[in-house]
């Protein structure tokens, strides 16, 4: 038996975990790890593996799976809300990406249909890098990260067009040699099957296989349905990687599509990382140092290019400069589906090989380089501010057309000039509830918002909202922030509600400033730029749960709040402890009223109480034992009376003795002459 493949993979495995540890250690994303991986077990380095092609051939079960996850994941009432983001941004964003490198491409020498090849590598982001450095920075809910999920979205959707045209740019229309017209009826007859099978085949099918309740039977189905679309596609001249997203398609519009995900997802974790792994191993580190100044440009030329795309689709979208800025750098790196394509280009002859190693080489370079990138773009955004003047630039292109800002003072209804109001910057949830809670109470206010579609739908229905960028002195002055009394800062950029509280602070010393932050380390840091009260979400949300806790063990109201004013008084310091002086304020009936207990009784069918009145049975005087409340049905009957009558089926809860509630449960069962005993279970009548 031949372990060769399987010493390989030993190997590779052993090494990345080496690897992926140091990445972690410095905070790179594990693509980068599985790259340099390949590259350092591959020919060109150590030249330890030796079964490349059947790696290979993982790294092609690895593209199979990741495109089908994306499909399965491509949920369209999600999109919905980033529509705007997803087809306009993402749209703008590949077609002048595209362009530019194209006519760049064509300058530098390069066969128009290799150019717009290269256009397509170079327009794809890294989904995986941004988003993991958006959650560890917590990010994502900011307005330039949810800009840039919805340009991400649109490249992992258009890539399987573009691995479509990946053939036709090469001159070859079809690897089954069919006329344009056959080859058009196949695509047809395919997109016809995908409907048919995820409108009623799949679903039914799935239902009857989770009825089985046989998890291997559902992961075989998953797996069959996978590549059993990929080979209907590959037959019909189409790639598999189209097959696989198809399936996952089919697959989401059904109910079991998470289930789905999750069975495949390890799956699709390590095969994936054999393709990233295979395209470390092409990598030709000699090719590398011998040209290693013209690669450093060129991936610095990528970094700018893309940055300048990215950013000015964000500009035409309608938001300030600093967003802007931090978006188009967020996105400048080339992502892991470029290497997917460019896997593609490489069969078809549209990349030669040297052309091919420099974009590994550039590809890789800028993917190492993002997360440093995305740390300068906000300082790099800061500086540019401050020394541009236009107001446009600075808060948009939308600023001055769309009529929503003026930098002029922000007027009232009546025309006249704000005073002693509040200012609400962001109209997120924080931002809504702020504003119906001072509309309630007659307190004038103003809201400044950076969206601009936010802004136009707001001022139809009458809202007294303005669109700028608050981080800016010229958007706070014209709010009249110098006359205003209580400044309210409720997004969830960080960095942005920094530079805001800083602002607001220098230009009114006497402003009463209210933040919200996600995390709890932001309090020292805001409060010392000028923050008078700090609401981490983290901690608030204990306390809500801390304070509904205390109520379920009977702590007074009264108690409950002077305890949650505390620890809000002191900083939360209280919560950060990892114990907390004990309070008697607590009610325990084991230390609050000893030797009592609280149990319940159900009277049964026949029971010889039934009917009987609680005078009648005189439970208190005889055995001692107090109801306290008697549950009929759904409905509860408390501080019952000695009128309240007891029918069968009642719910009796009892106060008494542990003795006098089992000479009850005797009582109540007909065996009077039952010993009481310590272990009585209580049992019902």
């Amino acid at each position: 038996m031949d372990l060769t493949l399987f010493t390989d993979i030993e190997i590779i495995f052993g090494l990345s975990i080496l690897i992926l540890l140091m990445f972690h250690k410095v905070k790179l994303s594990p693509v980068l790890g599985f790259l340099v991986t390949g590259i350092v077990a591959g020919p060109h380095v150590l030249g330890i593996i030796r079964e490349v092609e059947q790696v290979e051939v993982l790294s092609e079960i690895g593209i199979i799976l990741l495109l089908f996850t994306i499909g399965v994941e491509m949920s369209i009432k999600e999109l919905w809300d980033i529509k705007r983001f997803v087809l306009v941004g993402g749209g703008l964003q590949v077609v002048i990406t595209t362009a530019l490198v194209y006519y760049i491409s064509l300058y530098m020498g390069y066969s128009p249909n290799t150019a717009l090849f290269l256009g397509f590598l170079v327009s794809l982001s890294s989904t995986a890098i941004v988003l993991k450095l958006f959650q560890e920075k917590g990010e994502t809910y900011t307005t330039y990260g949810k800009i840039s999920l919805g340009i991400l979205i649109f490249q992992d959707i258009v890539i399987v067009p573009m691995i479509l045209l990946t053939p036709i740019l090469a001159g070859v229309p079809s690897t089954s040699g069919d006329s344009p017209v056959t080859f058009l009826l196949k695509g047809l007859g395919i997109m016809l099957f995908v409907i048919v099978s995820a409108r009623w085949i799949m679903p039914s099918l799935l239902f009857r296989i989770a009825k089985t309740r046989n998890r291997e039977l559902f992961l075989l189905a998953i797996i069959f349905t996978v590549f059993g679309t990929a080979w209907l596609t590959s037959k019909a001249g189409l790639s598999l990687a189209l097959g696989a997203f198809l399936a996952g398609l089919i697959i989401s519009e059904s109910e079991y599509s998470h289930q789905a995900v999750g069975n495949m997802m390890p799956f699709k974790d390590v095969f994936i990382s054999f393709f990233f792994i295979s395209i470390g191993m092409l990598m030709d580190v000699g090719f590398f140092l011998e040209n290693i100044f013209i690669l450093l440009a060129l991936a610095a030329g990528v970094i700018l290019v893309k940055s300048m795309a990215s950013g000015l689709v964000t500009f035409l979208l309608g938001y300030p400069l600093r967003t802007t800025i931090i978006t188009g750098m967020t996105l400048a790196q080339v992502g892991e589906f470029s290497f997917v394509l460019s896997s593609f280009g490489r069969s078809y002859g549209l990349l030669d090989e040297s052309l091919y190693q420099a974009f590994l080489a550039v590809s890789i370079v800028t993917m190492a380089a993002t997360p440093f990138v995305m740390t300068f773009s906000h300082s790099f955004s800061s500086k540019l501010i401050n020394k541009t003047k236009n107001p446009i630039l600075i808060n948009g292109l939308y600023a001055k057309s769309m009529g929503i800002y003026s930098t002029d003072a922000i007027p009232t209804e009546g025309n006249e000039e704000l005073h002693d109001h509040l200012i609400i910057v962001g109209y997120g949830f924080n931002g809504k509830t702020v504003s119906n809670a001072a509309k309630t109470a007659g307190i004038p206010y103003v809201i400044i918002e950076t969206n601009p579609e936010t802004v136009r739908n707001e001022r139809k229905q009458g809202e007294r909202i303005y669109y700028g960028d608050a981080t800016h002195e010229v958007v706070l002055d014209s709010a009249n922030i110098k006359s205003a009394r209580v400044l309210v800062v409720g997004i969830s950029d960080f960095i942005a509600t920094r530079a805001i509280t800083d602002v607001a602070r220098r230009m009114n010393p006497k402003i009463y400033i209210i933040t919200r932050t996600r995390y709890m380390s932001e309090i020292k840091t805001l409060s010392q730029l000028g923050a008078d009260e700090v609401i981490p979400e983290e901690y608030e949300t204990s306390v809500e749960i801390f304070s509904r806790l205390l109520k379920k063990y009977l702590v007074p109201e009264e108690d409950i709040y002077a305890f949650t004013r505390e620890i809000r008084a002191n900083g939360y310091s209280m919560l950060r402890k990892h114990s907390i002086e004990a309070k008697k304020d607590t009610f325990s009936l084991k230390d609050d009223l000893p030797g009592l207990d609280v149990t319940s009784f159900k009277i049964k069918e026949g029971s010889f109480i039934h009917g009987s009145t609680l005078k009648d049975v005189d439970l208190r005087n005889i055995h001692g034992a107090t109801v306290l409340a008697i549950r009929r049905g759904e409905q509860i009957i408390e501080n019952p009376t000695g009128d309240t009558q007891l029918l069968s089926g009642d719910m009796l809860i009892v106060l008494g003795k542990p003795e006098k509630l089992c000479q009850l449960r005797s009582f109540l069962g007909g065996d009077i002459g039952a010993s009481p005993s310590e272990s009585c279970p209580y049992e019902g009548a």
